[in-house]
């Protein structure tokens, strides 16, 4: 469905699968405006809003309260669904669902929903764990765009399916934030990325952490705006906006948990010395990036960030994103891992399609059993990228992709 309407995702599956197969409470987290209430409303019977003052007032006279607004005294066929909405801004919230969760899991399944703020306040003393399952939700990709099944989880790679020339040019040019992908008016893509971006600046920073230096710290978000994919210098950032290195350290780390961006750091067996390695930094919208490079890495990393969070959310595997370089200056751009051991191998290029040499001396290093070199602007192949192993192979990102989640 393209124009004004609600496009189907896939964590409608994602969710309405959990429903019906888990008792756990579904914690669902991303960056702001990228669909989790809209979604989770779908699958909810009853929606409650902590910024909803009636809504607030019921959730603050407790558990009881709320399972008789469920109506859990009647008799029902299958569980109530219930969604709850900013919650964690409920200084208790920990304390009322662990004893809601308690009292009537075996009547309702709960949803919980909230700004990128959630998986940080998630962490602090983590009093309900064993009762939820976290599940990352992220923008609209090229997989999600053509079908919006689960994968199977014997074979977790899709195949191949052509996406349309107008989706592909869309989410190139306003991201796969729902609303500005699906409007598809520059001029509105403009203005939502800049007040998303003063939104996330002022008033997340303002609620979540004591930084009081906002106008370094928006200084400092401009500079990584302009340099998403290169590695960090952190050193080199200080001087810039004439801080320390461990504050600069800090301010990016809350750059990654209200969802700005996200680091990639170097792969390598022992995972002190990758933390040692300076990382390489990524934004979440690729839609504003003008450098053409940097906005196809950015794209590729955001899909395959995606992909990797989604398979491990699914219970398929544990899979990590990340690069490779060596002191010869060797590098490919991203290396997944799954269930620690390096799977596949990808660098990306606009449309250059002469294979990177770096690929082939990775992979029989590393034994990784595929190496892509994939290119943003080739047209779609219907064959799939994963029937070829063991050698390094030029590939069309419609069909790489598309394969993905």
């Amino acid at each position: 469905m393209v124009g004004m309407g609600i496009r189907s995702r896939i964590y409608d599956s994602v969710l309405a699968d959990h429903l019906g197969s888990q008792r756990q409470m579904a914690m669902v987290c991303g960056p702001r405006q990228v669909g989790k209430t809209t979604t989770c409303r779908l699958l909810a019977d009853v929606y409650l809003n902590w910024d909803n003052g009636d809504d607030r007032a019921l959730i603050l006279r407790g558990p009881a309260a709320v399972a008789e607004r469920l109506g859990l005294q009647q008799l029902r066929a299958s569980p109530a669904t219930i969604l709850f909405d900013e919650l964690h801004k409920f200084s208790r919230w920990k304390q009322f669902l662990k004893g809601f969760f308690d009292t009537y899991a075996g009547q309702t399944r709960i949803l919980i929903t909230g700004s990128s703020r959630m998986d940080v306040y998630r962490r602090g003393g983590d009093s309900l764990m064993g009762r939820y399952l976290l599940y990352h939700m992220h923008p609209f990709t090229v997989a999600e765009v053509v079908r919006q099944d689960l994968p199977d989880p014997d074979r977790i790679i899709r195949d191949p399916h052509a996406i349309s020339e107008d989706d592909f040019s869309a989410l190139r040019t306003h991201g796969g934030y729902p609303e500005p992908f699906v409007k598809r008016d520059i001029r509105f893509t403009r203005r939502w990325r800049a007040l998303r971006t003063q939104q996330l600046l002022r008033e997340d920073v303002r609620d979540m952490t004591r930084i009081q230096q906002l106008d370094q710290l928006e200084t400092l978000a401009a500079l990584l705006s302009a340099r998403s994919g290169r590695q960090l210098i952190y050193s080199n950032l200080a001087a810039e906006i004439q801080t320390s290195v461990d504050t600069v350290r800090r301010w990016i780390a809350t750059l990654c948990h209200l969802q700005m961006g996200f680091l990639v750091r170097p792969w390598f067996k022992n995972v002190s010395r990758s933390l040692r390695k300076e990382p390489k930094w990524f934004l979440r919208d690729w839609s504003g990036i003008d450098d053409p490079g940097s906005q196809a890495e950015t794209f590729v990393a955001c899909h395959l960030l995606k992909a990797v969070e989604g398979w491990t959310d699914l219970g398929l595997g544990t899979f990590s994103l990340a690069y490779l370089r060596d002191k010869e200056q060797r590098e490919v751009d991203f290396v997944v891992v799954r269930d620690g051991k390096p799977w596949f191998l990808v660098e990306v290029k606009c449309n250059h399609d002469t294979l990177s040499p770096a690929l082939k001396y990775y992979q029989d290093r590393l034994k990784a059993p595929f190496a892509f070199q994939v290119l943003l602007d080739a047209d779609f192949v219907k064959a799939d990228c994963f029937a070829v192993n063991h050698q390094p192979l030029v590939v069309p990102a419609r069909t790489f992709l598309s394969q993905l989640l």
